[in-house]
């Protein structure tokens, strides 16, 4: 059957989605139309088509752990020089998405992989363009604020046109915490801006 490219991530809901993806499309980002806005819980990662039932069992297994929690976007940040990406930072919900990403990718599960950097949740709004374009991003979107109540994420399989495609949505089951820890109590801060 031959393998296929998924990621796992929290899309970022409308009308905040289509209006961070037109701005992406402005800034020359070519990948824009082609990758929902998002939170990566999961980056590009192959796997072989006939596991997509025991990989769809393991996210039905993490969001039934998991409990609904506060998201919230604001301000912009960068990974340059590092890596070539401007993003819109997640100030509220970060450690709920790490705790999921950490599960997501359990040793246990059929999703193990490492990742090439330390887990950073945030919304890419840039990505490898001209340095002039990502200066802009950064600038044009820092006083950006979104919030909203998370509840899923969702299974995304990329297709040989490198358009992102739903596969399927995991809700997050229970009203018990389950070790997902909230932020309701914590102090807002932002994070860190890396040049």
């Amino acid at each position: 059957m031959g393998t296929v490219t998924l990621g796992v991530s929290i899309a970022v809901p409308e009308p905040y989605g289509s209006l961070l993806q037109r701005q992406r499309a402005s800034f020359g980002d070519p990948a824009a139309h082609g990758i929902p806005t998002h939170v990566t819980l999961l980056p590009p990662t192959r796997a072989d088509a006939e596991a997509l039932p025991v990989v769809e069992a393991h996210l039905a297994a993490v969001a039934s752990a998991a409990r609904a929690f506060p998201m919230r976007l604001s301000g912009t940040g960068t990974f340059r020089p590092l890596s070539p990406v401007v993003y819109v930072q997640v100030v509220e919900g970060g450690a709920a998405c790490t705790w999921l990403q950490k599960r997501v990718r359990d040793t246990s599960g059929p999703l193990v992989r490492e990742l090439q950097f330390p887990y950073h949740p945030h919304v890419t709004v840039a990505h490898g363009i001209a340095e002039e374009a990502m200066d802009r991003a950064y600038e044009e979107l820092a006083d950006f604020e979104a919030s909203w109540a998370c509840t899923s994420f969702a299974l995304y399989e990329q297709g040989e046109d490198e358009v992102w495609r739903k596969l399927r949505e995991y809700a997050f089951g229970g009203s018990e915490t389950h070790g997902v820890p909230t932020q309701g109590g914590a102090p807002h801060h932002r994070a860190p801006v890396r040049r």
